[in-house]
């Protein structure tokens, strides 16, 4: 979030809560001198490791964990400062999610579950920014090659295709990434596309053009390139290549992109 002089941004950080850190973090980026500083606890709550920002800088949404639950906690922004007020919380009975994103209409919120291998939504109310409880729980089914990794589905990512018809959800339990139309907030599958078996695909990011995408595997650490039909919603194969050395043998594990 850009601060008055325009030299200086607001960020925020999610965090683990297992030791010392306690929440959210705020942070403030001065690009003149290229420091981060004015480190200080923005919202206190168990393990919000990922947090994301309506397109308007209004209100900031976190994966949170409550109790033997996890979901979604919605906060507002103010826009001076960076301070973060709690609006309110849903959550679901399991694991807490592990990635979160919003739509640029600030309508709905979807998170993928990589312990509970669900891709979950929830609609935002569009007066004050809180989320209702979830309209869709959709649970992935099957497994991959690698007993250890891939005993049963792990969602790790839910995000939306750049033309927002879609939202994509990334699976690497399962090593398939799967498309699902939005109505109401409510998730419909539309389309899937298996990739290499034992590959674990992670992230994906989009093209700047909407018509290519690019997944970073973790069990596997490629980068997959695809070509995306808005029309359909589907994925194709174009190209696999590693991010490491071919000689190199140690562990190496893929994440975002």
């Amino acid at each position: 979030m850009k601060m008055k002089d325009n030299k200086e941004f607001i960020g925020y950080v999610g965090t683990y809560t297992k030791e010392n850190s306690e929440g959210i973090y705020k942070f403030i980026l001065d690009t003149e001198a290229k420091k981060i500083g004015n480190v200080t606890l923005a919202a206190k709550l168990d393990n919000p490791t990922y947090v994301t920002i309506n397109r308007n800088n209004e209100y900031l949404y976190s994966v949170v964990k409550e109790g033997e639950s996890g979901g979604v906690a919605a906060y507002s922004m103010d826009s001076h400062t960076g301070e973060l007020k709690a609006k309110n919380r849903q959550v679901v009975e399991g694991a807490s999610p592990c990635h979160i994103s919003v739509d640029s209409g600030n309508h709905t919120v979807v998170t993928a579950n990589y312990h509970k291998g669900t891709i979950e939504s929830f609609e935002i109310n569009e007066e004050n920014g809180t989320v209702n409880p979830a309209s869709s729980i959709m649970a992935h089914e099957g497994s991959g090659p690698n007993k250890e990794r891939q005993e049963k589905p792990h969602a790790h990512y839910a995000g939306y295709t750049p033309d927002e018809k879609y939202v994509v959800g990334v699976d690497l339990g399962i090593d398939k990434i799967i498309t699902y139309e939005v109505k109401d907030s409510t998730l419909i599958e539309v389309n899937s596309l298996s990739v290499n078996p034992g590959s674990g695909p992670r992230h994906i990011a989009f093209h700047p053009n909407g018509k290519y995408a690019y997944v970073m595997t973790e069990l596997s650490s490629e980068v997959i390139a695809l070509t995306y039909n808005s029309e359909e919603g589907s994925f194709t194969e174009l190209q696999y290549i590693s991010t490491v050395p071919e000689e190199f043998d140690e562990n190496n594990q893929g994440s975002a992109i």
